[in-house]
């Protein structure tokens, strides 16, 4: 019985490291669009104003989201630039932002509006 405990222990142990080390690994946070300082929700939907905050700076964009039936991708895009970046879900409140090629069709207006809380960015781009 001590070692099923140990072992179970030791897994916990190992999970939380884990977590802790993805929050270790954040470069950056997309956060809502605000005049607040304060790290703001926002919704996923098409033309949404998010934030990219990270390195001691701010870079403004929105996001664009496409559909394929019912699944949706979101894209953030930096304003005044083409390049979009795919938001790769990296776990619980989690992102890679990853450079592609919007795949899909537009999603209609306010579709899918999931809320989402502010994204731990795990890989940054150049920006």
């Amino acid at each position: 019985m001590r070692i099923r405990h140990f072992a179970t222990c030791a897994l916990l142990a190992a999970l939380s490291s884990a977590a802790a080390a993805a929050d270790d690994n954040a470069c950056a946070t997309l956060v809502g669009a605000t005049n607040s300082s304060a790290a703001q929700s926002f919704s996923l939907r098409d033309g949404e104003p998010v934030d990219f905050v990270g390195g001691g700076k701010t870079v403004h964009g929105k996001l664009l989201v496409f559909s394929d039936g019912d699944v949706f991708r979101a894209y953030w895009q930096p304003d005044d630039s083409p390049e979009k970046y795919v938001l790769a879900n990296a776990g619980a409140d989690a992102v890679r932002l990853v450079s592609a090629a919007p795949r899909g069709t537009p999603a209609p207006a306010g579709q899918p509006g999931t809320a989402m809380r502010p994204q731990r960015v795990l890989s940054c781009p150049t920006l």
